[in-house]
């Protein structure tokens, strides 16, 4: 557990009670500009944490409900692997597979955090992070001193060490219901943790998972853009001029922002 005396700096949230899958059907907003364009940070920036933090997933592949093959051949750029296995098994609870598509660990969802955090998302890069630090109201968001990639490193630790205490085992060999039970007593602030809140882990967590299933697959995530197929979204068309005045609705196949850069 971290130590220190540091006012919580998380805010307490909770999320509505209903099912995953209903939620993930449901949400309108999960395919919209604000996660798959405007809140993924710079991955062209060098990582502080690569040079001691040297894992590489060399070709790893998963298979979705549908049979087709992802092949996650990426190199970890801030997560050491025990983090990566924790963040892969509790995003594939929170975005489970079943026969409506892939879940958190075919798209590759644990990816996509960790190239965040490698990036000016993790350390907050582009706000406004000094003190004096002052509980903030419901409205203003985070209002605290940690970075995020401080906030996961606490979270996903806390995590570990609640499945050891309590189950004997670390959290990516619990059994499914188990890991969820885990899952709910951070979101319901069942967890007491000293330097963050439990409930506004789980909030970041739940978010980020979020937005690796829909964000363009060029960031880690959205393995095989299997989030957008969930959603007949079309991803990032050149043009739409061949269906614009088509009268009915027309299914496209998902194109990523990696087929618009030069391929050497």
């Amino acid at each position: 557990m971290a130590n220190g005396t540091e006012e919580q700096d998380l805010k307490d949230h909770k999320e509505p009670d209903q099912s995953r899958r209903n939620f993930l059907k449901n949400s309108g907003y999960a395919v919209g500009g604000l996660i798959v364009g405007g809140v993924v940070g710079s991955l062209l920036r060098t990582p502080k944490k690569a040079a001691t933090n040297n894992n590489v997933n060399n070709g790893t592949t998963s298979k979705t409900p549908a049979g087709e093959v992802v092949n996650f051949n990426q190199a970890l750029m801030y997560f050491t692997q025990e983090q990566f296995l924790i963040a892969e098994a509790a995003t594939d609870r929170l975005f489970p597979s079943d026969a409506n598509g892939p879940g958190g660990k075919e798209l590759g969802i644990a990816y996509f955090i960790d190239h965040q955090l490698a990036g000016e998302w993790g350390t907050n890069g582009r706000e406004y992070m000094q003190g004096p630090f002052f509980k903030g109201e419901t409205t203003q968001g985070y209002q605290g001193r940690l970075k995020r990639r401080e906030i996961f490193d606490i979270g996903l630790q806390e995590m570990q060490n609640y499945s050891n205490k309590k189950y004997q085992k670390k959290f990516k060999d619990l059994a499914p219901e188990e890991q969820d039970a885990v899952l709910k007593a951070f979101e319901t602030d069942e967890v007491k943790l000293t330097t963050i809140s439990a409930s506004g882990f789980f909030k970041t967590l739940f978010s980020s998972t979020m937005e690796g299933a829909y964000a363009d697959p060029l960031y880690g995530g959205n393995g095989n853009m299997g989030g957008w197929k969930l959603k007949n979204f079309p991803g990032n068309q050149m043009s739409y001029t061949n269906i614009i005045e088509a009268d009915k609705f027309e299914k496209i196949q998902p194109v990523s922002l990696r087929e618009h850069l030069p391929h050497s």
